[in-house]
């Protein structure tokens, strides 16, 4: 591997260090800094894109207020030639509206994966990040499995159609039986 290449995957991997760093000190500005010119922020769970620096930067914001205490804790670190991709659990409590939900009060715990891009400059060109987004609404107290009462009340409250749906191909496997 030339030294070149060695020398800007350090750069990189540094890059995301700080940046990470920045998101657990809830510094805007230093988030921001570690984009280069051509700022992405995708949020894969809620396809969700954001373009350009205030974009970027309103995300953040909206995050940071909805989940005031938000830390990352980072598992493991992947470093390939033109992507960093971490493995990360992301904590906090839901103290302010996030995605139209008011606050919940409740505590999240949320395994992530987030990958980096770079520009030719070695500065973030976009960040995505995978998550289960049903593991953070069940957590936030708005998702129920669908095999437990609250969720069977859910589905007959939700989605009366379903359930007469559910109700007419009962009634039909019964008529096949006799």
């Amino acid at each position: 591997m030339s030294t070149l290449l060695t020398d800007s995957l350090a750069a990189r991997s540094a890059l995301v260090d700080e940046h990470v760093r920045c998101e657990n000190a809830h510094d805007l500005d230093g988030i921001l800094r570690t984009f280069g010119s051509r700022a992405a922020y995708d949020d894969g769970p809620w396809s969700e894109r954001c373009s350009g620096a205030d974009e970027v930067r309103g995300y953040y914001a909206r995050l940071l207020e909805s989940v005031p205490d938000l830390h990352i804790d980072v598992v493991k670190k992947h470093v390939a030639q033109d992507e960093i991709i971490l493995e990360v659990v992301i904590r906090g409590t839901h103290q302010a509206t996030w995605r139209g939900l008011p606050a919940t009060w409740r505590r999240v715990e949320v395994p992530l994966c987030a990958i980096y891009t770079f520009d030719e400059r070695d500065r973030l060109v976009g960040e995505r990040i995978y998550y289960d987004r049903a593991t953070v609404l069940k957590q936030l107290g708005v998702f129920r499995e669908p095999q437990t009462l609250l969720g069977k009340i859910g589905i007959a409250a939700g989605h009366p159609l379903t359930m007469l749906q559910i109700g007419l191909r009962m009634l039909s496997r019964k008529r096949e039986a006799r």
